[in-house]
């Protein structure tokens, strides 16, 4: 890959900004705010959001994955305990948020806490609480398309319900015999553990999480950001049955990732100590990044 400019990097203002483009596809009934509330970009050439999915689309592609794999999941960048970890993602916030003005550690907060207060498992209270650590990311060099943004399956023909699919057209596994059927290097309902999605945060931390937390908590983790599966089905033909009862507890968790944000900052003094014995229940002391 040639070597990016800045606005290659960072072609979006706020990582919030893709969620609030998320919302404005996905609405849902009483939310606390209305879609039209929320940042609206006109779709043309300056849309912030347009051309994330541009740069996205283009190089997400099966070789990527498979090299920030080889990069990443030596977990060799920093090592902390957890609440420090979560701590260091704030330094992703984005003050020009004209919609939230709470650090990512609050934010993550009032996601968990809404699950906790719909008297939820715990794990599942902890998957709210760190699902979005893999951000982190970001703070590593990663480019914004390479952390967010809708997920799916590489090494197979892109769906046309992902979103923006036209700009698949810049995308050299398109055109790549081995990846562009149906199939590609899969097989019939061959299942998602064999399948590679593209990179971002959810990859990420399904790695790190994935010897420690209820295999609900990881589906939760790893396929949030499908939404061409989980909202539009368009990889039946990769899912399994087993696949296909999990992803009941990826339409659960996914309210509480979209429409937990509110203007109301939680007291995180207050609640450290829960989350704190939280982690150690579930998870090592510290956290390999």
């Amino acid at each position: 890959m040639e070597k990016l400019t800045e606005k290659e990097i960072s072609p979006l203002p706020s990582l919030d900004v893709w969620e609030d483009d998320v919302l404005s596809r996905y609405p849902e009934p009483g939310t606390e705010k209305a879609k039209e509330e929320f940042r609206v970009y006109n779709d043309d050439e300056n849309n912030p959001v347009r051309e994330f999915y541009r740069l996205n689309h283009t190089y997400q592609t099966y070789g990527n994955v498979l090299a920030k794999k080889a990069n990443f999941l030596q977990f060799d960048k920093k090592e902390m305990p957890w609440w420090s970890a979560m701590e260091y993602l704030n330094t992703l916030v984005d003050e020009s948020d004209p919609d939230i003005s709470l650090d990512q550690l609050q934010h993550l907060l009032q996601t968990s806490e809404a699950i906790r207060a719909d008297g939820h498992p715990d794990w599942f209270v902890l998957t709210g609480f760190i699902h979005d650590l893999g951000k982190v990311l970001c703070l590593f060099g990663e480019p914004q398309w390479n952390v967010v943004g809708d997920t799916f399956p590489v090494g197979c023909k892109f769906s046309d319900k992902i979103v923006y699919p036209e700009f698949f057209a810049a995308n050299p596994d398109s055109y790549d015999e081995r990846y562009n059927t149906k199939y590609g290097v899969y097989t019939h309902q061959c299942g998602l553990e064999n399948v590679h999605m593209s990179w971002g945060h959810d990859e990420y931390l399904y790695h790190i999480t994935k010897d420690y937390l209820p295999e609900e908590a990881l589906y939760m983790i790893r396929y949030h950001s499908f939404y061409s599966q989980h909202r539009e089905k368009a990889y039946d033909h990769l899912l399994n049955a087993h696949d296909q009862e999990m992803f009941k507890w990826v339409d659960k968790f996914n309210p509480y990732d979209l429409y937990s944000k509110s203007p109301k900052p939680p007291v995180v003094s207050e609640l450290k100590p829960y989350y704190e014995d939280l982690i150690a229940k579930y998870l090592p002391a510290t956290v390999k990044l």
